[in-house]
Order: C-alpha cells, then sequence, then structure tokens
C-alpha cells in the first residue's frame, strides 16, 4: 500500500464495475487518489471503499459520459477536490448482443455516445488541463474488436474502430506540437466482468465472453503499468493477440471463422443471473456489482502477453544479450577450426 503523501491524482470513467472497476483499485494500490466517473450510486460507492480501503481518496461522481458538459464539469471537481489530475483513464462502455438488423437506432446511438463519443469527452477534457501543463498521461481502453470485428455486435465494434481512429489521429496532433501528454492505448481480450449479466440482449441464451477469458484484474495491472510506463500501444491476452495478427494475415479466413462460430460462442446454456440492460439506465445504482461476473471458473488470472508487455525491455536485453553470446561462441568456434 503505498503512503497517503504526494499521491498523484487518476481519473477512471466507468470505474464501478468490470475492467474500471479492477482499474480503479490497482491505481489506488499504486499510489493514486482516484475519481470513479459512472452513474450508479452504489457502484460508485463500493469503488470509493476500494480506495479508500487502499489508503488513498476517493471522488466518486455521478456522470453519464455521453453528456460532454457533464464530464467537463467533472473534471473541473476532480482539481477543485484532489487536485492536479495526472492520469485520465477512459473504460466507460455500453453493449448489446444481437443480430445488427435486430438492433434499433437508438440502441445503435446509445451505444455509440457511451462507447466512443465518451471515450472522446474524456480525452478532450483531459487534454484542456493537460496540454497546457505539458505533461500527463491519457489511457484510452479499447479491445480485440478495434481490430477484427465479431457477430452481434456491430454497436460495440464499430464504436471501439472509432475510438482506435480518434485516437491514432490525436497522437499525430500531440506530436505535431511536440507535447509531452502522453496518449495511450491498451486492447482488451474478453473478460470476466459483469457486462454479461446486464448488457441488452436478444439472443436466446445468457451472454458470455468469447473464450479464452481472462480477469478484468489483468486489465487494471496493465492500465496502471501505463500510467506511469507510457506507451502508444499495449495488448492484454493471448486471445487479443492472435485476433490482432490474424485479422493482419487472413481477414477472410477470419470471417469464415467468426461467422461459424461467433454466435455460439457468444451464449451459454449456463442459468446465470440477468440485473435488466444497463444500456439506457444504470443497473448498479441499488446493488454494488462489483469486478467480476459469473465465469470465475472459467477465468485465467495470468496471461504471458501481459507479462511480456509488462517486461519487454528485459527480456530484450536478455536476448540481446543471448545473441551475442552466441556469436562470439560461433566466432571463437570459427578461429578454432582453423
Amino acid at each position: 500500500m503505498a503512503s497517503t503523501a504526494n499521491r498523484e491524482v487518476a481519473v477512471v470513467t466507468g470505474g464501478t464495475a468490470g475492467a474500471g472497476r479492477a482499474i480503479v483499485r490497482e491505481l489506488a494500490v499504486s499510489g493514486y487518489d482516484v475519481a470513479i466517473l459512472a452513474r450508479g450510486r452504489a457502484g460508485l460507492d463500493g469503488a470509493a471503499g476500494d480506495v479508500d480501503s487502499a489508503g488513498g481518496k476517493a471522488l466518486p461522481i455521478t456522470v453519464d459520459v455521453a453528456d460532454q458538459d457533464a464530464v467537463r464539469q467533472a473534471a473541473t471537481q476532480v482539481e477543485d477536490t484532489l487536485g492536479e489530475i495526472a492520469v485520465w483513464v477512459n473504460t466507460a462502455f455500453a453493449g448489446s448482443l444481437a443480430f445488427s438488423w435486430d438492433t434499433d437506432m437508438a440502441e445503435f446511438r446509445r451505444i455509440t455516445e457511451v462507447s466512443y463519443y465518451g471515450q472522446v469527452h474524456g480525452t478532450l477534457a483531459a487534454l484542456e488541463r493537460m496540454r497546457p501543463r505539458d505533461r500527463g498521461v491519457i489511457i484510452n481502453v479499447g479491445s480485440a474488436m478495434a481490430y477484427r470485428s465479431i457477430p452481434l455486435q456491430a454497436a460495440y465494434c464499430g464504436a471501439k474502430h472509432a475510438v482506435k481512429g480518434f485516437t491514432e489521429s490525436v497522437m499525430t496532433e500531440l506530436v505535431h506540437d511536440k507535447s509531452k501528454v502522453e496518449l495511450c492505448t491498451v486492447q482488451l481480450p474478453g473478460l470476466n466482468t459483469p457486462q454479461f449479466n446486464w448488457n441488452a440482449s436478444k439472443m436466446p441464451r445468457h451472454p458470455m465472453p468469447v473464450p479464452p477469458i481472462f480477469q478484468p484484474e489483468l486489465a487494471g495491472r496493465a492500465v496502471a503499468f501505463l500510467a506511469r510506463h507510457p506507451r502508444r500501444n499495449m495488448w492484454v491476452g493471448i486471445a487479443t493477440a492472435y485476433t490482432i495478427l490474424g485479422e493482419r494475415i487472413a481477414p477472410k479466413v477470419l470471417d469464415v471463422f467468426l461467422g461459424r462460430t461467433g454466435v455460439n460462442s457468444q451464449q451459454t446454456d449456463a442459468d446465470l443471473p440477468r440485473w435488466g440492460a444497463n444500456l439506457f439506465e444504470p443497473q448498479d445504482e441499488q446493488a454494488d456489482r462489483g469486478a467480476h461476473g459469473p465465469f470465475d471458473d472459467q477465468a485465467h488470472s495470468r496471461d504471458p502477453v501481459l507479462w511480456l508487455s509488462r517486461h519487454r525491455r528485459a527480456v530484450l536485453t536478455g536476448m540481446a544479450g543471448l545473441t551475442a553470446t552466441c556469436s562470439a561462441l560461433a566466432a571463437r568456434s570459427g578461429r578454432k577450426r582453423r
């Protein structure tokens, strides 16, 4: 647990449940005071309690990230209450499970407003404060589905593709301005979160993440690492790696594979709770839902891709040293033969 002195300030949108909740916890343990921006009162109180337990100060703010003015006002409240924002993490999203032709335009708009415009609003609110100071880290939480779309999630996949395009454009603008503000992305796999208890669904069986499933704490570790060691992009989950690489190599093959398997792999026959859709109204208003969903028995708590990402400098140094040693031994062996 970090000391209460000299703690920096982080903001996490969508920080009451799932990956966002795990990110709040990890940042608090890593030494940040944390402002949590979300809709559900019970979830906000629970996330604030996690920060308090880690020795930090919490500021829970009821905000719908689809409302730009509300996000900007929240940023002002954070700096007035906790101090200068050092890290801003955009995690909030909304989703559904339905064929595109069964998704009405109100649902398309709402998913886009939260999952895409919510990240735009958060990024711009953070930049409004960070650019004049020429410091700060912004982390936009993405998905393997920002690179490779899957069936039943056309609105969400479209939003995540848009987040990727928006973020990369802003990155180039910061380079143009020679800004020291760091803008990062982290791409996540299917996580065991409450999303699958409360996402909108028009399918006959209970929603589930596409296997392999990972625990949300992996997202927390990745974001906490990026906050201290910012980089352009980080992948979490072996599934994220093979999905993105597969899309680069053989997109048509993935079209066929996902068309045949992607609908069934996002549903389960298990008798699991459904709390109602959180698309338009929060489902953690009365009860704190926490970070984990109902798939603990299937979820992995470790990931070699994240480990390599966090230790890539040491790995590359070790590989370079091994290569140099092998070259030296080969050269010595060649001289002896002469």
